[in-house]
């Protein structure tokens, strides 16, 4: 690579024309811009310049050079531009989280990005494992996680809670006598379901909840936005943090059944420690924040 300093004197002395005004303005003596001018010179093993007397022309070399070292200063001043403005409407924002918290987070997203047509939002549903990986190898900027990751590389900080919940129809009662009324009505299954139910439902029904392996399965669903659905249409029960709940278009459907032993999991914002974040990123932490207030 070219030596910066050499080729930015060279540049600043095909800008004046002249040895003199050269030094003047870089601060240096005539002999060192010759200096510099020669070291350059012997890099490129080519000669830059024809001497005429006190004045001198570009060789095409030259011109060659000359060119190249206007377009390092227009690049770098386009960098100091870029640095020095901070727009928190423009620029790429990545975010992961459950699915569940994106169904929550993705409206409050959508004014945003509607007023920022500079602005692009990648937000990811995934586990919190891939979320985890993702944070540490630079794929996502913020994370919304389950747990504190208590990791060197990362800094966290803590949301609140979200609870597990039961749900069934609207039309069902408000209480739940056994596992086996839930069995009889059957299990909307669902990726994370199954963890769900071991979590909860043996909590609750101990000795009589067979494990998720051996429950009765109504339905299974994939796509988080659907699992309450068949519930709203009276058709068996599932179990959903709250967020899948509250995003749900149509959850006044829905009946939350509250169980004698409840179960939250935590949320955590996560991104890379050491690392300032920019405007936008910041914005995007406040209405995850936000977003993490209508559960409480």
């Amino acid at each position: 690579m070219l030596n910066a300093t050499w080729l930015d004197t060279f540049t600043t002395l095909c800008e004046t024309e002249h040895f003199t005004r050269a030094a003047e303005r870089l601060n240096m003596t005539q002999p060192g811009v010759s200096q510099h001018l020669r070291k350059l010179e012997a890099q490129l093993g080519q000669s830059l310049i024809a001497r005429e007397g006190k004045s001198f022309t570009l060789t095409a070399a030259g011109e060659a050079v000359f060119a190249l070292g206007r377009a390092r200063r227009n690049e770098e001043k386009h960098l100091r531009a870029a640095l020095e403005t901070d727009d928190r409407d423009a620029g790429e924002v990545r975010i992961a989280c459950s699915g569940s918290f994106a169904m929550l987070l993705y409206p409050v997203l959508l004014p945003w990005m509607r007023a920022a047509p500079d602005l692009a939002i990648h937000l990811q549903a995934a586990p919190q494992a891939d979320i985890l990986a993702g944070l540490l190898d630079g794929r996502f900027d913020l994370g919304v996680l389950g747990a504190d990751p208590g990791h060197a590389r990362l800094e966290a900080r803590h949301l609140g809670r979200e609870e597990l919940c039961l749900v069934l129809p609207a039309d069902a009662p408000d209480r739940v006598s056994g596992f086996a009324d839930l069995d009889a009505r059957g299990f909307v299954a669902h990726p994370d379901g199954y963890a769900y139910a071991d979590d909860l439902l043996n909590l609750n029904f101990t000795g009589a909840y067979p494990g998720a392996d051996r429950m009765r399965i109504r339905a299974y669903v994939n796509q988080i936005g659907q699992i309450p659905a068949p519930v709203a249409e009276g058709i068996g029960y599932t179990l959903l943090p709250r967020s899948g709940i509250e995003a749900f278009a149509r959850k006044d459907r829905l009946r939350v059944v509250p169980l004698p032993q409840r179960r939250w999991h935590a949320l955590w914002l996560a991104a890379r420690r050491g690392r300032p974040l920019p405007a936008r990123l910041k914005y995007a932490r406040d209405l995850i924040v936000t977003s993490a207030g209508q559960l409480k």
